[in-house]
């Protein structure tokens, strides 16, 4: 199945997916592969794997999409972005996606390598998300191979390099009329933040599903560090607890599930299509979290 497959009837059941990001270490990648399991055992719809840029756990990015799909018979999407690689490098990893029967892609133009300020193209290669998508869809007619399925990002906080919300919808518009099927949004903890973006997004004609990402907290300080490197705000009354609860992580994590499963109802409930989580390649939470939903 593709993106498009998963969202095509109306009033279906909500659409849980998960994420995973591959390890850098062997001793990381050997306690994920024992964690896959339990996630599997929720019933995601699919699971999406990040992707590694200038060549840090690229093949791991396709080793564990192969692996979920070949050993748990569970679709998956790798993420692809336009950093550290060429046409050809691009052309590539596709045809080796093919071989492996990844038949999902979330499109990502993806981070300025660390070191960096500015998001600079690699020699022939690309410098936008819509170019990248375009630059699939146009790999797969020209070579006869299926077409993949294509997410790409939005921004309910807006992208932090986007001068105002505007922009950046018309960022979001460029990358859908290309061809992308689906929007799954960077992780957010207030919901009428969704609901605008969703909103704005119809207004501009945007059509395909919008997909709420959301991340569980399990650490006050990591949540911090993590939304100050995205944008996202952390609203105030969710603040307030994890302010009291400090460096008590298993009470961050409480509060985690709680207002993450509390997101999720609302979201659903208002009608997005699904939630895509964003697991930390951790199960203890998402075991309570899919329980309360």
């Amino acid at each position: 199945m593709r993106f498009a497959d998963y969202f095509a009837n109306v009033g279906r059941k909500p659409v849980y997916s998960f994420e995973v990001f591959p390890p850098k270490t062997d001793k990381a990648y050997a306690n994920l592969k024992e964690i896959l399991p339990e996630l599997i055992e929720l019933k995601p719809a699919y699971m999406t794997v990040t992707y590694g840029a200038m060549g840090t756990t690229q093949e791991r990015t396709l080793e564990i999409a192969a692996l979920i799909k070949r050993q748990f018979k569970l679709e998956t999407a790798s993420h692809l972005t336009c950093v550290g690689s060429s046409r050809a490098q691009l052309d590539a990893i596709l045809e080796n996606l093919q071989r492996n029967e990844i038949h999902n892609i979330v499109a990502l133009r993806g981070d300025p390598p660390k070191g960096e300020e500015s998001f600079t193209p690699p020699p022939d290669g690309l410098a936008h998300a819509n170019e990248l998508v375009a630059h699939i869809r146009g790999w797969c007619e020209r070579t006869g191979n299926p077409r993949f399925g294509i997410a790409v990002a939005g921004y309910p906080e807006k992208h932090l390099e986007a001068p105002d919300a505007a922009a950046d919808l018309r960022n979001l518009k460029r990358k859908v009329e290309t061809g992308a099927e689906a929007v799954i949004t960077q992780l957010f903890y207030d919901n009428a933040d969704y609901f605008r973006f969703v909103e704005a997004a119809r207004g501009a004609g945007i059509a395909q599903p919008i997909v709420p990402g959301l991340m569980p907290i399990q650490s006050g300080k990591q949540i911090q560090r993590i939304t100050s490197m995205c944008g996202s705000k952390i609203p105030a009354p969710l603040l307030k607890d994890l302010q009291a609860a400090g460096d008590d992580d298993a009470r961050c994590t409480e509060i985690g599930i709680a207002w993450c499963a509390a997101q999720a109802r609302e979201l659903v409930a208002g009608g997005a299509p699904g939630i895509h989580f964003y697991v930390l390649n951790k199960a203890a939470h998402m075991r309570e979290i899919m329980r309360q939903l």
